[in-house]
């Protein structure tokens, strides 16, 4: 493919895109928007557009959405690192939230307590807001609900939500190992994880 492009900076290319200036920040909110058509359509698809099939997560005897977001995980997290390894993608370009460990606990705790008590993560909740579900719809009014409190509060609580920082790390940057390992041991998690949580099921599903 590279022997056909007559431009050097074209030779030299690699995603992502936007950031080469392939398109405008126009075209890519187009992108962005079919890309989470997307993404509503195909966890519609699966299911997770009812707070029954999420709920049932909690009870032990249906595990897709961990198996689903696992899978997502481990496809992204090796495509990433394949398309990284061959020069198609420059990872210094792919932006990293900073780590703040503490607030991001308390926080992954509170949308843990939220997805139990509502049966909804929030794109679940918009997937199935798309579809009509009166339960969805009381879902994203407290999601809207809950942002305007917390932009209220904020000010108060700026001071633990910065706390401590550790800036824009990875795992095998905290662990101090090669990045295929940890890729490796990932996967290998993900492996052991699936076929622990089939057993789970059917040990759940005998007891119902």
């Amino acid at each position: 493919l590279c022997s056909r492009l007559v431009l050097p900076v074209a030779v030299a290319m690699m995603t992502p895109l936007y950031k080469y200036g392939f398109f405008g920040e126009e075209f890519s909110l187009l992108v962005a928007f079919a890309l989470g058509l997307g993404f509503g359509f195909f966890l519609e698809r699966a299911g997770f557009g009812s707070a029954r099939k999420l709920a049932a997560q909690f009870y032990l005897y249906d595990m897709s959405v961990f198996k689903v977001m696992f899978t997502a995980i481990v496809t992204a997290m090796l495509g990433v690192t394949y398309l990284g390894w061959i020069g198609v993608l420059d990872l210094d370009l792919v932006y990293l939230v900073p780590t703040h460990l503490g607030p991001q606990v308390v926080g992954g705790l509170v949308l843990g307590v939220g997805f139990v008590v509502g049966g909804y993560c929030p794109g679940t909740s918009v997937a199935a807001l798309a579809t009509g579900r009166i339960d969805a719809m009381l879902y994203a009014l407290g999601i809207f609900a809950g942002t305007f409190v917390y932009a209220e509060v904020y000010p108060a609580i700026k001071g633990f939500v910065n706390s401590d920082p550790m800036g824009q790390v990875t795992l095998p940057e905290v662990f101090g190992l090669p990045w295929g390992l940890v890729v490796f041991a990932v996967v290998a998690i993900a492996v052991v994880g699936f076929w622990g949580a089939t057993k789970i099921e059917r040990w759940a599903g005998s007891r119902s």
